[in-house]
């Protein structure tokens, strides 16, 4: 205790006084400091979320817009697009997100066109009421299921070739909206070119078989980007590949799949199936030039030399609803000849209706937009399906 007091003396004090002081200014300082750190994080904070909800709100925008697109072109969306929709992911969104993702990547109208021919086209193959049985809609299920899983083949190796060119043209399809990595891509198209493969020779039907065959070997060479190959960057060469699967193939393979392998008849070429594939060849050129009008931009720019790239928009257009109404009036001559007045009556009625509907719309149409353009195009598919209802009629 003494020792304490004896070490304490006004000199001591005035130096311990000093040193609280200083001690005192620099908390302050300190204090000072760490304010201005946690006040400068805190506005970082603040940004960088506002960044985050900026960039969040743009990429939901940017996914609305390419839905929007994309129920232009397919004509019916499979999901809403409405602001809801903008929720954490749930397994049911998941499961909507990737079927709707693959309905894109399938290219629907494709589809459908190829069930409706395979299904019209084996009603000609049908002598009698009794050929309805098991047997004839097994052998068309046969055939749809190839034919639909090498389809799918098809337009899916033609948007892994054309990634860049869809980003401009088709920016709703799966791999050029980025949905699917291009692994995914790969995976999907060399998957449903096996099963095709494997589906047709279990059934064992040689005309099914080099059906599907031929519709791969002429999809890759019109797609793939190889040596001699990439045929669509020559216009006569694409529109052929076009016209030799959808016109010769799809009438001629799978007519006689069904009259020589499911019914075990010889092969017979009717007037109705010679009268098929003679008006599918002029569709067939037809949907070939008109697929590019709405392309036109993104071809240009990636040097793909469509004729519309070369001849112009209006000239093509005009040139495919001319070669239509042209196949419209051999079909309403043909039906005129035919010796059944309901195959007559049927014939001629229904073709007449569809070359005024045709001409009708085409005058309708502002071919300086796209999208009417594009919608031309999805209506030009809805008359590919109509023939094929009418198809089984002429006589």
């Amino acid at each position: 205790m003494e020792s304490l007091l004896v070490g304490f003396s006004p000199s001591s004090a005035f130096v311990s006084s000093g040193f609280y002081k200083g001690l005192q200014v620099s908390r302050c300082k300190v204090w000072n400091i760490i304010d201005r750190t946690s006040v400068v994080k805190l506005e970082r904070h603040h940004l960088k979320h506002h960044i985050r909800g900026a960039k969040d709100r743009s990429i939901y925008h940017q996914k609305i817009k390419i839905k929007h697109l994309a129920n232009a072109a397919s004509g019916h969306p499979l999901q809403s697009n409405q602001p809801d929709d903008y929720k954490p992911k749930s397994p049911l969104n998941s499961v909507i997100n990737a079927l709707d993702a693959f309905y894109r990547f399938s290219r629907p109208h494709t589809v459908i066109g190829t069930a409706l021919s395979i299904v019209s086209v084996a009603l000609l193959a049908v002598e009698k009421v009794s050929d309805m049985s098991p047997l004839f809609f097994t052998g068309v299920l046969e055939a749809i299921a190839a034919a639909l899983m090498m389809n799918i083949y098809i337009v899916g190796l033609n948007q892994l070739s054309d990634i860049e060119i869809d980003k401009v043209n088709k920016p709703y399809l799966p791999l050029a909206s980025g949905e699917y990595s291009f692994k995914t891509g790969v995976l999907i198209v060399a998957s449903f070119s096996i099963m095709s493969f494997w589906l047709g020779w279990i059934v064992g039907s040689w005309p099914l078989f080099w059906a599907l065959f031929t519709s791969f070997v002429l999809g890759t060479a019109y797609s793939i980007n190889l040596p001699l190959l990439r045929w669509k960057r020559f216009a006569v060469a694409a529109a052929m590949c076009i016209l030799a699967v959808r016109a010769v193939v799809v009438q001629l393979a799978f007519y006689l799949h069904m009259q020589t392998h499911v019914y075990r008849r010889p092969a017979v070429f009717s007037k109705p199936l010679i009268f098929a594939t003679a008006f599918m060849s002029f569709f067939s050129v037809v949907i070939a030039l008109f697929k590019d009008v709405p392309d036109l931009e993104g071809d240009k720019t990636f040097g793909i030399r469509t004729f519309t790239v070369r001849l112009g928009q209006k000239r093509v257009f005009w040139t495919c609803i001319s070669l239509l109404e042209v196949a419209y009036t051999v079909a309403i001559l043909v039906g005129a000849t035919s010796p059944f007045a309901w195959s007559k009556l049927i014939t001629v009625l229904g073709h007449s209706i569809l070359a005024l509907i045709l001409w009708n719309r085409a005058k309708s149409v502002d071919i300086g937009s796209k999208t009417a353009i594009t919608s031309c195009y999805m209506f030009i598919w809805k008359l590919f399906y109509t023939e094929y209802l009418l198809i089984p009629f002429v006589r």
